[in-house]
Formats: structure tokens, sequence, C-alpha cells
């Protein structure tokens, strides 16, 4: 770039235009919310039958156009505002050097070079000649050029080239600037259709990674998180953040803003609906791709009888990895289909506080609320067990969903948020031989122990986060199924000093093998507010496994003991999975704890 350009340009045209893809953003996610949240739900009043799923499918693909358009603006947004600040840098420093060239009656020429006059003392009987010195950018040169002007007899040469160098290196920053940034934001552009397909988003992820490491300057002015990620301390740093400074952050780091406890609920769900779809499209792209290069599935046996055939290890292990894809993307049409139900008999809207379609242990998170929770007037945190994967998702969802009803229904006009926690790596199997586990997973504690401070973490991050929109936190209950029962206890035990017991008002375990405890005092639990059921049939398989196999319960005592210190709900439950059954006695003893409602439960 040269001298004359640099000193017209005007690096706060970048941010205009900036802001005006900011704005573009913010329309576009309110298109987005409209469609889903008002359009699609009064639809669904108004149509019924094909006519509906034809309509919804319609709206479905024009609020993914308007979500692709906030994703994508606010990358270039982020962009246009990291050029500006590369160029405001190089400008300050152009400015600042001719600001001193003018203060020496130097002149600075069209090409940037400086002007100097002659020397003001005889040097040897006569007056130094004045010149003209070129400035460069290299710090050999310079010391090159230091030299010369040390012997030069003319004073003003030294200062003058020192001033030619810094105006060089102002140019070659703001060079250097345009040639980084032009190819980038001319990256930044969609295909000319009006479908976002799978490819579209992982155009955006590889979008954003390219822009994220050109704007390391700019974001570095942006203060991150603090390293003591409490939810309250998450909160104060969200709250100093300028506006400008959050989407900029959330732009470029959707995944850890999502993941962040502490932070508003609309906030992650934001930002996890970024992460949720880029994955979603990357992961349709890998399968497509994997299903493109089949392998051949059967060669001949090697027997070489006439017909006799066994599949190939190829084939075998390409079929393995194509029920890993396809099942996470069943999972994510699984969720899609909630966002997609916002509405459907006064289902409140959808909040996606984490998303991850692997995970740790290879099945994939998800933390989806059914209301918001940081307005809630209750909350309830269910944390499902042993199996639960991102591919089967929909039970727990489901699970979820009814409990939400039931409690909104027998809530006297209290607001009741439900949220499906599933942000640990599960057991796979909870009986011998089961899944190819000899003794099963669920047997064992470590996968409790290691997912307990999580949930301890989300936990927290949930109060700070309703403290800070309701001013106070809510009553919030948590409820665990069999192994997630494990779990709470040991989020209960995870906490020391200053933390306390969990900040929950609540906690009602279904189909326990036992919490690490035997008592629900030692897990800092108040009198009277442990609440445990058992259902029939193999429902008492799982607790007494738990309770002589495995060992999860302390001294052999589980929840529904005496001895424990629970209120024991009476429950119509068949067997282990039927807690969560419509119309059922257990559903609504869960309700009335849910919403505090405490003399309508039914004890044994």
């Amino acid at each position: 770039m040269d001298y004359s350009t640099l000193t017209a340009l005007k690096p706060s045209a970048f941010e205009d235009a900036a802001e005006g893809y900011r704005s573009t953003a913010n329309m576009a996610q309110a298109a987005k919310d409209h469609i889903e949240n008002v359009v699609a739900p009064g639809m669904r009043e108004s149509l019924e039958g094909v006519a509906v799923d034809v309509a919804h499918k319609e709206l479905r693909e024009l609020a993914a156009n308007f979500q692709y358009t906030q994703t994508e603006c606010g990358v270039i947004s982020t962009a246009l505002n990291a050029l500006a600040y590369d160029l405001e840098a190089a400008k300050r420093k152009l400015e600042a050097a001719v600001a001193d060239a003018r203060a020496e009656n130097f002149t600075v020429n069209p090409g940037g070079s400086v002007t100097y006059p002659a020397g003001p003392d005889k040097v040897d009987g006569k007056i130094p000649q004045g010149g003209t010195a070129s400035g460069v950018t290299t710090p050999s040169a310079q010391d090159i050029n230091r030299q010369a002007a040390f012997f030069d007899p003319n004073p003003y040469f030294a200062r003058a080239q020192a001033i030619a160098d810094r105006i060089a290196v102002a140019l070659d920053e703001a060079t250097a600037a345009d040639e980084k940034w032009a190819p980038k934001l001319r990256a930044l552009k969609a295909d000319d259709d009006l479908t976002v397909s799978a490819r579209d988003w992982t155009d955006v992820t590889s979008d954003t990674a390219g822009v994220r490491k050109a704007a390391e300057a700019f974001l570095d002015t942006i203060k991150g998180p603090p390293k003591e990620s409490t939810g309250e301390a998450n909160a104060q740093w969200w709250k100093s953040l300028s506006q400008e400074e959050r989407a900029d952050y959330v732009s470029m780091n959707p995944a850890s803003v999502g993941a962040l406890n502490g932070l508003p609920a609309d906030v992650r769900d934001e930002a996890n609906r970024v992460v949720f779809a880029e994955q979603r499209g990357a992961t349709q792209h890998q399968l497509d791709t994997l299903l493109r290069n089949e392998p051949a599935r059967f060669r001949p046996h090697v027997s070489g009888r006439a017909g006799a055939r066994v599949q190939t290890e190829e084939w075998e292990k390409w079929n393995k990895e194509r029920e890993i894809l396809q099942g996470r993307v069943d999972g994510m049409d699984t969720i899609q289909e909630r966002f997609d139900a916002t509405g459907k008999d006064g289902l409140p809207e959808a909040y996606l506080l984490g998303f991850d379609s692997e995970g740790k242990g290879g099945d994939g998170r998800v933390i989806l609320a059914n209301g918001n929770p940081d307005t809630a007037d209750h909350t309830a945190i269910y944390v499902p067990g042993t199996g639960t994967k991102l591919s089967d998702i929909d039970g727990d969802l489901a699970r979820s969903e009814v409990l939400w009803r039931q409690s909104d229904a027998l809530g006297n006009g209290d607001s009741v948020s439900t949220v499906t926690w599933f942000d640990y790596d599960a057991p796979r199997s909870a009986k011998p031989g089961e899944k190819g586990d000899i003794l099963p997973e669920a047997m064992f504690d470590e996968q409790a122990a290691e997912g307990g401070p999580i949930l301890r973490g989300f936990l927290d991050g949930s109060s700070a986060a309703h403290i800070e929109a309701s001013g106070n936190p809510g009553h919030t209950t948590a409820i665990g199924h069999s192994y997630g029962s494990t779990v709470i206890g040991d989020a209960a035990k995870s906490g020391g000093w200053p933390e306390g017991p969990l900040p929950v008002d609540d906690v009602l375990v279904a189909g326990s093998p036992g919490m690490q405890a035997d008592r629900a005092a030692d897990l800092g639990i108040r009198q009277g507010h442990m609440w445990a059921m058992a259902g029939d049939g193999n429902d008492g398989f799982v607790r007494e496994g738990g309770r002589w196999l495995a060992g999860l319960g302390d001294k052999w005592t589980i929840p529904t003991d005496p001895a424990f210190g629970s209120n024991v709900l009476q429950s119509d439950s068949a067997d282990h999975s039927g807690f969560w059954n419509e119309n059922s006695l257990s559903l609504s003893q869960q309700a009335f704890v849910v919403t505090g409602q405490y003399e309508r439960t039914e004890i044994e």
C-alpha cells in the first residue's frame, strides 16, 4: 500500500461496514426466531395433515437460510473489524511519524520518503547539504542506515532516516493487512442458490477458522473468559463485554461460548445452534462421502465351495463407521424435530445449552431445555442413565417434554423449564454380556465420578444465570434416572469448601442403583428434600444389582431404603423405564416435586 492511499484511508469505513453486516446478522436471527417460534407454531394451529408437513418443511429451509445468513454475516463483520484494527494500527504509526517530521520541519514526499534541510552548523568549514531519506523495513537495512547517519555531517539526516523507516514499516504493515484480508473477504461468499447444503456449513466452519487465525491480534483485545471458570465468574465476564465484543467473540468461538456455564440461556442457544448446524453439515458430508465409497461386501469363502461367500473385513469396518455416522445424523434429526415442535400443544421454545456430535466417549453430548431456565419459576434438570447416546436421544428428550407438560399443567400458572442434561460418558452396558462387556460398565463408578463435577458446574452456572436474569436462583430440582442418580451423587460429593451443597432445592431419583452415599445428608441434601421412587419388574434388578453387585450405594444402601432419608414416593411404573409414562402417578409425583407442591405428593 502506498503513502497516499494509507494517508487517505479511513479504517472507520470498514467498521461501519462491519456494523452493517452485524445488523444484517441480527435481522436474520430475528427472522429465524420469528419463523421458528411464531410462524411455524401458528401454522400448526391453522393447518392439518399433509399441508402442515409440507409447510413446515419449507419453513425449516427458510429458517436455515436465515441462520446461514446470520452466521456468515457475523463472520464477515468480525473480519472487517479485524481488518480495520490492523489498518488503524498501521495508520497510527504513519500519522505519528508524519507528525514528528512536521515538528522537525521535514517534508514527507508522496512516496513516503523524507526530505531534510541543510545542516544548521558548519562542519569542516561548510554547511552540510540537505537530502532525502528513503525508508527501509528490515532490521539489517535499518542498522546500515543508522551507521551511515552516524558518519553523516548533517544531524538532520539521522532523524529523517528514522522517520522514513517508521513510515516504511507502517506502509509495509498496511500492505500486509491488505494482502492478508483481501483473499479471506473474497472467500466469504455463499453459493448462488437458495439451498443451504451440508457443504455450505462445512465451508462456514472453514471460513470461521481462517478468520479466527487472521484476526488473532484483534481478538486479543477482547478479554476472554476467566480461568476460574465458575458460573458466577463467567456471568460477570459476559456482563463486562460490550455488545460489539460479545458479537465478535461469539462469531469466532461459538463452541466455547455454547459450553460456558453461567452465560444466558439464549446466548448459549444461539452459539450452540451454529455448532449444531456446522456439525450436522460436516457429519452428513462425511456420511455421503462414505456411502459413495462402499467396498465390496463379500468375497469367496476359502473353502472354494461354489457360492460360498463371507463378508470382507473392509466392508465390516466401513459398515461400522456408517452406523456411527448414521446414528449421529439420526440423533441430530431428532433434535431438529424438537426445534420444529415448538408451539405444538403449547410446547415452549427449545434452548440448546450444550452440544457435541461426538462427545468424550463418542456417544455425543446434548443439553436441551424446554422453556428458558433463566426465567422459569421452576426448573428440572433430568440426568439420564446407562445406554444414553446421541443416536437414541429421542427417548430422553421425550421424557423431558412429558415432564414439562405435566408440570406445566399442575403448576398453578407458574412457569416451568425442563432440561435434558446428557453431558457425560454414560455407561453402555448394565448387564453381564451386554454389548460385549463381560462386566457391565454400569457396575463401576468411574463414569459417574467423571461426570459429577461436570454436572455440578452446569448447576452452578444455571443458578448464576437465573440470578442474573431474575434476581433469584428460582426453584430447581435435579432428577436422576438409574445411573444418572449416581452422577448426581458424585456431583454432590465433588463440592468442597467453599462450594458447599449442590445449588438445587430438591433431588429426585427413579430406579436408583445407589448414589455413592448411605444417607442423603452426607450429600448435603436438606432433610425433606430428597425424593426417590421405585418401579416393578426389571427395576428391582437394577436397584438390587446396584446395591449388591456394583456397590454404587455406600454400605449397600440405596435411596429407596428407609435409612437413606428419602421421601419414597408411590409409583405405578411397571418397569425400569415407565416413570415418565403419560397420565401416570409416577409422572404426577415428579411434577408436584418440580413445582414445589410437596403436600400433594403421595409417600409410601
